[in-house]
């Protein structure tokens, strides 16, 4: 069965931490001051984390407010506070695919080696697929024991777990990185309109049973989940972070017809049917 968790509330709440820190202390996973665990997921050897690093950073934005007495232009700069997240993994025999550019660092025993998504395919096919899904069609496999680093990121992580037949269609570029249990592989639309859709007529999809991470522009506790059964929804195709492959869906304008379809202003939509879950991102053109 599919599962995948919210933060509690004092693991979303900004710690208040007074560190005291000695220059022959040694940081490590398991004892950090540096990072903040928010969620962890294991499979098969495999335990993911999601970090947020402790320490308040700030962002500055320059905004222009006119000009000045003697023509200088003026503006306005606004500091924002921002969260860094990073994701840990600890190895204790298994494997973990990871999408490729995103290791920082590694140390123990550990080994690492490209592999294919879809092996049987050639490397048009491959190539036409990552073109379509906007995930590269390879990825990087870590196997054996100790401690690996992804590079930190201001996006936000989404860890579950998965069984064998929960497959997971993603929206394009969300994949992140798995445990070996699971593999990534290119679904296509059967719909012509699916082409036209903000999506592509491909998606990434994940299929087999463990631990998964999710890339997302806004924070888990922003997701939306719609539970169906044997059920319909229509929604957005921008705002659709990842759904239940077991569902019937078709791509298309929300009303019939080319003039009514400009007259709506949704443009293309998902629409879904079936039993399923869809996790849906409100505040993504907001975030």
């Amino acid at each position: 069965m599919l599962q995948w968790r919210r933060p509690t509330a004092d693991a979303l709440r900004p710690p208040l931490l007074l560190l005291h820190l000695h220059r022959d202390k040694i940081r490590t996973l398991k004892e950090t001051s540096l990072r903040d665990p928010i969620e962890t997921v294991s499979a098969d050897g495999v335990k993911i984390t999601a970090y947020r690093f402790v320490e308040k950073r700030q962002v500055a934005r320059v905004i222009p407010a006119g000009a000045g007495a003697n023509g200088a232009p003026l503006t306005h700069v606004i500091s924002e506070a921002t969260q860094i997240h990073q994701i840990g993994v600890e190895l204790s025999g298994g494997s973990l695919l990871l999408e490729p550019g995103a290791l920082q660092y590694h140390h123990g025993r550990i080994q690492s080696e490209i592999q294919r998504h879809e092996p049987g395919k050639g490397f048009l096919s491959r190539a036409v697929a990552s073109a379509g899904t906007g995930e590269s069609a390879f990825a990087t496999k870590f196997t054996g024991t100790g401690t690996l680093w992804a590079e930190p990121s201001r996006k936000h992580f989404i860890l579950g777990n998965m069984d064998a037949g929960d497959d997971l269609l993603l929206d394009d570029r969300a994949f992140y990185a798995c445990s070996g249990g699971i593999s990534l592989s290119t679904h296509r639309h059967t719909s012509v309109t699916g082409i036209l859709a903000g999506n592509g007529f491909m998606q990434p999809k994940l299929s087999g049973r463990g631990a998964f991470v999710v890339e997302s522009p806004v924070p888990v506790e922003e997701i939306d989940v719609i539970e169906l059964s044997n059920g319909e929804a229509v929604v957005d195709g921008d705002f659709v972070l990842m759904f239940s492959a077991s569902l019937e869906v078709v791509i298309g304008p929300l009303v019939k017809g080319l003039r009514n379809a400009f007259r709506s202003g949704e443009g293309l939509v998902y629409k879904f049917r079936g039993t399923g879950s869809i996790w849906v991102m409100p505040t993504a053109r907001v975030s």
